[in-house]
């Protein structure tokens, strides 16, 4: 009873970081590749079929691929996250009420960026 109770919510969390990084594809501030690497992790540990979907799949496949065998992101994944961080920054800084709350979110993402730079190509 136990396993298919965490086998079912694993389940339940590859589906839901699927459908959120899907959503990111077309939605802007919303991250696609750290929720497609959530439900491949999640899916790895309850549905074969869907973790060899997502091994297989045109787009993310070699993502998860580097992600799972090596840590690795690719130069231009990394160019990306970075370019849209600087865009989510200007936008911040020039909606946010208060400058420290823009700065406080460009200095996190300023260390996901640092982070993100650190790993393996």
């Amino acid at each position: 009873m136990w396993i298919d109770l965490r086998r079912a919510l694993w389940i339940a969390v590859a589906y839901l970081a699927l459908g959120l990084g899907l959503i990111g594809i077309v939605l802007p501030g919303l991250p696609t590749t750290p929720f497609i690497l959530l439900a491949a992790w999640a899916a790895a540990r309850s549905s074969r079929t869907l973790h060899a979907w997502l091994l297989g799949h045109r787009v993310f496949g070699p993502m998860v691929r580097d992600w799972q065998e090596r840590g690795a992101v690719s130069r231009r994944a990394k160019r990306m996250a970075v370019g849209m961080m600087a865009v989510c920054a200007l936008i911040m800084f020039a909606t946010a009420p208060a400058g420290w709350m823009a700065a406080i979110g460009t200095a996190c993402m300023s260390v996901v960026a640092l982070w993100l730079w650190r790993r393996p190509e």
